[in-house]
């Protein structure tokens, strides 16, 4: 019954968590927030991160909180609908793919193992030392102890990886643009629609999805250089209302939003790449060791899938992190290269360069419904997607 050290309580640390106690760990879930985080933007499940949720007994209930999207509408700046996308080819979903808002997936995955994991909130490790038999943590507010593992669920900015492999800068790879997303008030009353304003270089959105009393506000730009310090909230919201201030339709109105929102989200759009997920009893999971960004749409499959192999590959190797951890990297990298490689592309038709280019998509989305084998030209919208979400076998641990 080993003691492994979880830090962060998202999607990829719980998950862990709950494939850990099933095989006979004793898992401990830290985490710096004061409770499971809610709230979130929507996020997607695809390929074999279904059959991760499947396995755990969850996918009735991730079913059940379906964002249920409709419809993406673009517009100008009057508001004037230029063209309208199915929700599931606007995200880039096939049948059976699930859209679920990401506080809901926390929730769910944290009432899954709060009767047989150790959850500390409010808390954050300060130090890793490690001995021949375990690692010595210490933590901000709570008494140092001893683990047999410490794995790394903490994100994009992963205070593991920074205590264990040395500075952020040296694994990531920026893609040249910024995100932000808020809640905001559902003042146009959308009802499982998303309503987008597309110029050069930069894109606002605003999303309801179902059971949703308010809406959510997000945008996207290019932006040369890295994201405002993660401290300086206010500069973020200034950075985000200069890159907007003209951009017509109900920008204006959003960015008045953002100023009171209580969950205001800005960051780079940024990858983790490293050349090895684990150094001695530390390992790394989820975007922590391999963050695709928001713009590979794969993020949360990725982090169901990491902590499923992780998890399976240290219960085959009967707790051997050195037979375990080797495993895990020769199993997922390839899954994760090809999640990666999603990004790049996905952001040219996310974010565009040009008035031209806006002009010449909103004229074929307008046409697609109308052409011959429109179905199959959909169908090839989303192959690449889900080529790479299908892209590993799941073994039976």
């Amino acid at each position: 019954m080993k003691t492994v050290l979880i830090s962060g309580a998202s999607i990829a640390g719980p998950t862990l968590a709950y494939w850990l106690s099933e095989y006979g760990f004793a898992p401990t879930v830290v985490e710096r927030a004061p409770a499971p985080r809610d709230g979130g933007y929507k996020i997607d499940i695809r390929g074999v991160a279904l059959d991760v949720v499947e396995r755990m007994g969850l996918l009735p209930k991730v079913r059940a909180l379906s964002t249920d999207m409709k419809a993406a509408h673009f517009v100008d700046a009057h508001g004037k609908v230029l063209a309208t996308m199915d929700a599931e080819l606007f995200g880039g979903r096939e049948d059976a793919d699930v859209e679920i808002m990401r506080g809901d997936l926390g929730r769910l995955l944290h009432e899954a193992t709060a009767g047989r994991v150790e959850y500390v909130f409010g808390d954050s490790i300060t130090s890793l030392t490690e001995t021949d038999d375990g690692v010595l943590v210490t933590f901000e507010r709570g008494p140092s102890r001893v683990f047999d593992l410490v794995v790394g669920a903490d994100g994009l900015h992963s205070n593991v990886r920074g205590l264990a492999f040395g500075d952020e800068g040296r694994f990531v790879r920026d893609l040249g643009h910024h995100i932000s997303i808020f809640t905001v008030p559902n003042h146009l009353n959308l009802d499982r629609t998303e309503m987008g304003r597309a110029v050069p270089g930069g894109t606002a959105l605003m999303y309801a999805t179902a059971r949703a009393a308010d809406a959510r506000a997000m945008f996207l730009f290019a932006s040369e250089g890295p994201a405002r310090d993660r401290d300086d909230v206010e500069g973020q919201k200034t950075t985000v209302a200069e890159r907007f201030a003209d951009l017509g339709w109900e920008v204006p109105r959003l960015l008045d939003a953002m100023a009171d929102a209580p969950d205001f989200y800005y960051d780079s759009l940024s990858q983790i790449h490293m050349d090895t997920w684990s150094k001695g009893r530390v390992a790394l999971v989820g975007d922590a060791a391999y963050c695709a960004s928001p713009a590979s749409g794969q993020g949360t499959s990725l982090s169901l899938v990491g902590a499923y192999v992780l998890a399976g590959e240290l219960a085959a190797a009967a707790g051997d992190h050195t037979v375990a951890f080797a495993a895990y990297e020769r199993e997922l990298r390839p899954f994760v290269t090809a999640n990666q490689d999603l990004a790049e592309g996905n952001l040219k038709g996310m974010v565009m360069k040009s008035g031209f280019q806006i002009r010449f998509q909103m004229f074929m989305l307008r046409l697609l419904p109308h052409l011959p084998g429109s179905s199959a030209m959909a169908r090839r919208i989303t192959e690449k997607i889900h080529k790479a979400a299908t892209s590993v076998s799941l073994k039976s641990y």
